[in-house]
């Protein structure tokens, strides 16, 4: 009985964890109308970003980390367009 109460708690941290990562990265999109150009360059790290899962699957995920740290990258570049967007706001 414990051990099933701390498997649901375990599961529902991760639950919320991953529903507050997709918000957070939700919130975090340019907005086309005020900023079409880096909407449009986040679009296309997006696209890049898939393009890559997609590459992954496809090689089983042996890619030795690679892939996975240029997407890290690619996130981290669409961070930086937001907070351009941020700042051309003020």
């Amino acid at each position: 009985m414990k051990r099933s109460f701390s498997r649901s708690l375990v599961i529902g941290i991760l639950v919320v964890a991953l529903l507050s990562l997709g918000a957070y990265a939700f919130s975090q999109e340019v907005s086309s109308d005020r900023h079409p150009n880096l909407a449009a360059a986040q679009q296309l790290i997006q696209n890049a970003i898939d393009r890559i899962s997609d590459a992954q699957k496809a090689n089983k995920y042996d890619m030795k980390g690679h892939a996975e740290k240029a997407k890290q990258l690619l996130q981290d570049a669409s961070h930086e367009i937001w907070l351009a967007a941020q700042a051309a706001n003020q």
